[in-house]
């Protein structure tokens, strides 16, 4: 017998733009599937992980504490186990954001919100490669990522260059105008001289990954421009005064004076503007566009997704200056993104995520999701470079990946389980995606469990 289209679509809402199906979620969304994740663009206000409530401040704050404590207790010689024990203690906040945003992934009622606000994280990748930056990853989701994510691309871009996790984790502290006043100052003082110079890490990871794309047009040049453009960006807490820990600052003195021209624009010698206009401007521009909607596009619907998608979101976007609900809603309007075949195939995040939310339950400590997804390859928080997590099935459908994707499902599904019957779950999870083949294995499993885990490695389950 046929599938209802409108069956098959709220499956789809829920397993491809969403992050899975709780029970009962597949039904909700059959009403009206495209309405159902359109609602989800209009509410208001951020979807918020819980956490301790810690902003980057505080935790930049806290991370200033630690370093003048490990400063004394190396004066004192008071060896390493406390300042291990300090360290724990703040590298426990980050593990504490993200079992919070496990949690909301496992259970969120908006799971097109969820995944979207998630795509734009991995867009503009912070990694808790050092310290500096893992006290603040999970704040810089909160802050700078989530109350844009459906407003305009230029604000997104601006919030996100400019928060203290992007700027410690691509060392624009560290950036000083070679004519600088103050790169001038310590060239004249005698003695050994300070490692000062210009860094152009953020200046190229803007171009390269957050607007025009490595083929955007752009030069070696540009990038060292823009980097002089931004020069003077710091945060308060490492030079400044005590009240301004944690604040987005303009050191005059570490500025490259002087006009700056990208990408064949002239920008004026402006102090801190000159960066914003730039910034701005690389926002508005035609490459950003497609740069961005194509990875759109790659993430939800295929990896190597139909040109006609593309362009559908390209449209949106230039029509509405960037406006990402406009975008989001041509994703949902876009046919091409509504093929019954599902052609992406899970992250390990979203393997573990959605098996939750199949199981109608979320991880109560972070050791419940951290291990396998470090044993998957996607440890939390720490994608190997500024590119941020891979998107296509290559990079996670590995033989031995699988074998471990089968490990946490069988220890899963064990505990998870209880008296409930795995075909009931299966149909909540799959609703119309689920084949006759895996209904046939769930319901002939020789136990609740093992019928559990066979869902969960299912082929239909492992892609969306």
């Amino acid at each position: 017998m046929a599938v209802p289209d409108r069956d098959l679509k709220a499956a789809i809402a829920a397993t491809r733009f969403g992050l899975g199906a709780r029970p009962g979620e597949i039904a909700e969304a059959a009403r009206d599937p495209r309405g159902f994740l359109k609602a989800q663009i209009r509410r208001e206000g951020a979807d918020l992980p819980r956490t301790n409530g810690e902003g980057s401040a505080q935790r930049i704050a806290d991370l200033r504490e630690f370093q003048q404590f490990k400063r004394e207790a190396k004066q004192e010689g008071e060896g390493k186990d406390p300042v291990k024990l300090a360290q724990k203690m703040l590298r426990e906040d980050t593990g504490e954001d993200f079992l919070g945003r496990a949690q909301l992934g496992a259970t969120t009622e908006a799971g097109f919100r969820e995944r979207w606000a998630l795509f734009f994280a991995n867009h503009f990748t912070v990694a808790a490669n050092k310290l500096q930056t893992e006290t603040v990853v999970g704040p810089f989701e909160a802050e700078a990522i989530r109350p844009h994510v459906f407003g305009h691309f230029g604000d997104l871009l601006i919030a996100a260059e400019t928060h203290p996790a992007m700027m410690l984790y691509l060392d624009q502290v560290q950036s000083v105008g070679p004519n600088s006043p103050l790169a001038q100052r310590a060239a004249m003082r005698p003695g050994p001289r300070r490692n000062l110079g210009l860094n152009e890490n953020l200046a190229r990871e803007i171009m390269e990954l957050h607007t025009v794309g490595v083929h955007g047009g752009y030069s070696q040049a540009d990038v060292t421009e823009f980097a002089r453009a931004m020069t003077g960006l710091s945060i308060g807490g490492f030079r400044g005064p005590e009240e301004q820990v944690g604040a987005l600052l303009f050191r005059t003195a570490a500025h490259e004076p002087g006009e700056r021209t990208v990408m064949g624009v002239r920008y004026r010698a402006d102090g801190e503007r000159q960066a914003q206009a730039i910034l701005s401007d690389l926002a508005a521009k035609p490459q950003s566009a497609r740069f961005v909607c194509a990875k759109i596009a790659r993430h939800f619907v295929a990896d190597d997704p139909p040109p006609a998608l593309v362009g559908r979101l390209e449209t949106a976007w230039n029509r509405s200056g960037g406006d990402l609900a406009r975008v989001a809603e041509a994703l949902i309007e876009a046919p091409e993104a509504w093929q019954p075949a599902p052609a992406k195939f899970k992250t390990p995040y979203e393997f573990v995520v959605s098996s939750y939310r199949a199981a109608g339950t979320e991880p109560q400590a972070v050791n419940q999701v951290a291990p396998i997804l470090t044993a998957l390859g996607q440890k939390p928080f720490t994608p190997g470079s500024p590119k941020g997590w891979p998107d296509v099935a290559a990079d996670w459908a590995a033989p031995d990946a699988i074998v471990k994707r089968m490990q946490f499902a069988q220890a899963f599904a064990a505990q998870a389980i209880g008296g409930r019957d795995p075909k009931a779950l299966a149909e909540e999870a799959l609703g119309a995606r689920l084949s006759a083949p895996t209904a046939l294995a769930v319901a002939r499993a020789e136990s609740r469990p093992e019928g559990f885990a066979l869902l969960l490695m299912s082929p239909e389950f492992q892609r969306r």
